[in-house]
């Protein structure tokens, strides 16, 4: 099965915005577009999809986590074209869940509220969608979305991180969280490795990076497909964690090492380590090594 992968400019952002077109002549081809960057964005994608896809409606769109760099654009997207799935968390559907780390400070709907006030982007999107009648999922491991499947977060790994989103009020966990004189450690371990000039036998990055990747990145969402005989990997801004979840999950399923991978946050060392590199890449070579 043929696919094409596009990763459109998001201006000076840290956000992505991927079209992917997947298919042949005889069972027909898909769209997939993961993420639209910030707002400005929102008309590249629409550009794109005009251009070389003419015609075409969006089979899945995907929303890999509640960042304003990710979800914005794909705003205008939604209006613009026929969308039939669209996949977002939306946390606020969880606060039921979560509730008890908000020091008793709202009622239920008070939760729901203040989330969704924090989130009018996710809001304005769930709007569309049910205007237009595009299906709104939710996303979680195991789920799968055209021939993508989702790796991670599992559905309690996701619930147990909204209460330290930045966009959640603030609970019990973030309001006592203080750096341990470990961390401070690996901290200042990290500042100096920085410093050296990485080389194939010298590895600078951290197995426990600090400070480490936010709630918000570890919960996105981390897609696998098995594309044209080739395993195809997207990872948005999820850390260490996610990875180390999707790929005790891949291992499970048995799926293929991937050889086309998206690192994640654009190779921020908080987001990868050696150790979840090793398990998505395989071990490093030795120098020299002819493939």
């Amino acid at each position: 099965m043929a696919y094409e992968i596009d990763f459109l400019p998001v201006g000076d952002s840290y956000g992505d915005a991927i079209v992917v077109r997947y298919g042949d002549e005889t069972s027909g081809y898909y769209l997939h577009v993961v993420d639209g960057g910030r707002s400005d964005t929102g008309q590249t994608i629409i550009n794109h999809i005009d251009r070389f896809y003419p015609g075409y409606f969006i089979d899945h769109m995907i929303l890999s986590h509640a960042d304003n760099d990710h979800a914005c654009g794909l705003i205008d997207v939604l209006r613009r074209f026929d969308v039939k799935n669209l996949w977002m968390n939306r946390p606020w559907l969880y606060a039921n869940e979560v509730i008890q780390h908000f020091h008793g400070n709202y009622t239920l709907a008070g939760l729901i509220d203040e989330m969704k006030k924090r989130h009018p982007y996710l809001v304005e999107l769930e709007n569309i969608a049910e205007s237009k009648g595009t299906q709104i999922h939710e996303a979680f491991q195991g789920n799968c979305i055209g021939r993508f499947r989702i790796l991670a977060p599992s559905r309690h790994r996701y619930v147990d991180l909204i209460s330290e989103f930045e966009k959640t009020p603030t609970s019990y966990r973030a309001e006592y969280r203080a750096p341990s004189q470990l961390g401070l450690l690996r901290s200042l371990k990290e500042q100096a490795m920085k410093r050296l000039e990485e080389a194939w036998d010298v590895e600078t990055l951290s197995d426990n990076p600090q400070p480490p990747t936010s709630a918000s990145n570890e919960s996105c969402i981390v897609q696998y497909a098995e594309l044209d005989n080739r395993g195809v990997l997207l990872t948005a801004d999820v850390g260490p964690e996610g990875l180390t979840e999707a790929a005790d999950y891949a291992n499970a399923l048995n799926l293929r090492m991937p050889g086309f991978v998206q690192m994640p946050h654009h190779g921020s060392r908080h987001n990868v380590t050696p150790a979840v590199l090793d398990r998505w890449l395989g071990p490093r070579k030795a120098k020299g090594t002819v493939i």
